[in-house]
């Protein structure tokens, strides 16, 4: 359900509705009470205006106004995101941040990358073993263990949307700096990723 989007009239009604009934209190439209709330209306709308944005900047996704709050909150910004991320590329940080619970799973990983705004493919590896082991496998040792691939695209562009981008934004940004850092903040402390771009 959106938040009313009230105007002056509406507030003009509204003040006149409160106001004490009597040929005193007249509601014309050239009566001075009717000029004097018709100059009160705009501070209510433009109140109700701040407050229905205030609902659209408590998310973290569509946050622009509360983005440094967000980002205090959750240890941001941080060096991954490079020295001048752009409105989009803070708001997926912060999303990625607060809706990471945490997890060892590949399926963990592919959906922290997404909240990121990177689309991605994880493999693992495993030592080779006799009886494992095919024709044409790798012959990995001990350490493979510990490797896994995360295969993203060469370039993931992040684009600028109207209304969630600030002046001196660029139009497009791309690059794969945020993703490797993140991982590598988030990452099982054993393990080695690689990454690898197609």
């Amino acid at each position: 359900m959106l938040a009313p989007i009230l105007t002056d009239a509406d507030f003009l009604t509204v003040l006149q509705a409160l106001m004490p009934r009597g040929r005193v209190w007249p509601r014309d439209a050239d009566a001075v009470q009717t000029k004097t709330l018709a100059g009160c209306a705009p501070t209510f709308t433009r109140l109700t205006a701040r407050a229905n944005q205030l609902l659209v900047d408590g998310f973290p996704a569509s946050t622009y106004e509360l983005l440094p709050e967000w980002e205090s909150s959750l240890g941001l910004p941080d060096p991954c995101a490079g020295a001048a991320p752009t409105i989009a590329q803070r708001q997926q940080q912060v999303v990625a941040r607060f809706a990471n619970s945490g997890g060892q799973s590949i399926e963990y990983f592919i959906e922290f990358a997404a909240n990121l705004g990177y689309a991605i493919t994880i493999e693992q590896y495993t030592q080779a073993r006799a009886g494992i082991l095919k024709a044409g496998d790798p012959c990995c040792g001990y350490d493979w263990n510990f490797a896994w691939k995360i295969t993203a695209p060469l370039n993931t562009v992040i684009r600028a949307v109207a209304g969630a981008m600030a002046a001196g934004d660029p139009l497009a940004a791309w690059g794969n700096a945020v993703l490797e850092c993140e991982v590598n903040a988030v990452k099982p402390a054993h393990t080695i990723p690689i990454f690898a771009y197609a």
